[in-house]
């Protein structure tokens, strides 16, 4: 998704999505597929995707909300959008399914169309000012009571020191960021700004750098969320 040039950035994913799959899902499925597991996507909802890539999310989100639910996606790639189509029209799901080509923000849809919105390995891929209006987006196109789950590179905690993949990754986005895009990212508090309740967080391990999986409530008006939290101590 977009980073500081929108046409660079479509240009490099054009580039790499026939290899992508080759390139980052061997480390990316596990904690994508985590994040899904968590979400509990139902039977008959509306699911949102930004930054669906070559369109792995897609099919397992049209599998869930059956022919009575409705999956749609953005991404700012058509080379991940033609993937993500030969993926869907391969498994015979192309018709649960709606994509779209363009930079988020905005996110084309009206507001409260969406039971879910789901982003993995996305978010962190925004500039950090814009983050909050992506998140303002996805608030927006979400139902009262709808959820967000967010799937992304995470911060190293308070009082551990970074690995040495995490200080290379960050070493090379400092200085080559048109090749290594993407941040580690404090989601959760990102979240919690953007007026969203944390409802689960758990932190897994890719390439011994750590990968944050959430998902959070969106408020109904006037009425606190019912979502019981499942954070810990520390993680409040």
């Amino acid at each position: 998704m977009p980073g500081t040039d929108h046409d660079l950035t479509r240009r490099f994913y054009d580039r790499i999505s026939a290899a992508y799959d080759m390139i980052a899902d061997s480390g990316e499925h596990t904690a994508r597929e985590s994040g899904l597991n968590v979400l509990d996507v139902k039977l008959g909802e509306r699911v949102l995707e930004i930054g669906y890539g070559t369109g792995h999310s897609l099919l397992e989100l049209a599998k869930l909300v059956g022919s009575t639910g409705k999956v749609c996606g953005i991404d700012i790639s058509s080379g991940m959008h033609a993937a993500a189509i030969r993926r869907l029209t391969h498994a015979g799901f192309a018709d649960r399914v709606e994509l779209r080509v363009a930079p988020v923000p905005p996110v084309p849809w009206p507001d409260a169309t969406f039971d879910v919105v789901t982003m993995s390995f996305t978010l962190e891929l925004f500039p950090l000012d814009v983050i909050p209006a992506v998140l303002a987006e996805a608030k927006r196109v979400l139902r009262p009571g709808g959820r967000i789950g967010i799937v992304s590179m995470a911060v190293t905690p308070d009082g551990q020191e970074d690995s040495f993949m995490e200080k290379t990754y960050k070493w090379m986005h400092q200085h080559f960021p048109h090749i290594v895009d993407c941040q580690p990212i404090a989601a959760a508090q990102l979240l919690k700004g953007a007026g969203f309740v944390v409802t689960h967080q758990e932190t897994i391990d890719i390439w011994s750098m750590p990968v944050a999986v959430l998902v959070a409530q969106l408020k109904s008006t006037g009425a606190a969320t019912n979502e019981p939290s499942l954070l810990t101590d520390h993680e409040r």
